[in-house]
């Protein structure tokens, strides 16, 4: 099996056996954001440590393609133990590193959305954007 069929797998998996996937009890800020292109539609729910920085766990719900399901899943495992910043400072290259295949051009929104959700959630967590600020990717 070729490295890029490995991650092919990967992604299937999650696709099929999302992690994480569910709504949280009690999250400290959630949010919801989709891809109006392809109708992926993503909600994040975050719990934060005691410190109000951490990231302690992430879960989602939502309907969408492979990609965007699958990077969803991937970025609930790569979050927990992260703070904030951490967060802020991902972009399109940590989460196609994280699906670790090639996502074309048409494809980048649906890989991109549960990271823009999360991003989003956390602003608003802290009032750096207003609640009407919906996420709708534009990358």
């Amino acid at each position: 099996m070729s490295g890029s069929d490995m991650y092919r797998q990967q992604i299937l998996d999650h696709y099929k056996n999302p992690r994480n996937y569910g709504e949280m009890a009690d999250p400290d800020f959630s949010h919801v954001g989709e891809n109006p292109s392809c109708g992926d539609t993503i909600k994040v729910d975050v719990k934060l440590a005691d410190d109000d920085e951490t990231i302690e766990e992430v879960s989602f719900t939502g309907d969408g393609c492979a990609i965007s399901q699958a990077a969803a899943s991937l970025l609930t495992k790569e979050l927990p133990g992260k703070r904030i910043e951490d967060l802020h400072g991902m972009d399109t290259d940590d989460i196609t590193e994280m699906l670790g295949v090639e996502i074309s051009p048409m494809r980048i929104k649906c890989a991109v959305l549960a990271r823009q959700v999360a991003q989003d959630g956390a602003k608003l967590y802290r009032g750096e954007i207003d609640e009407k600020d919906r996420t709708i990717t534009e990358e």
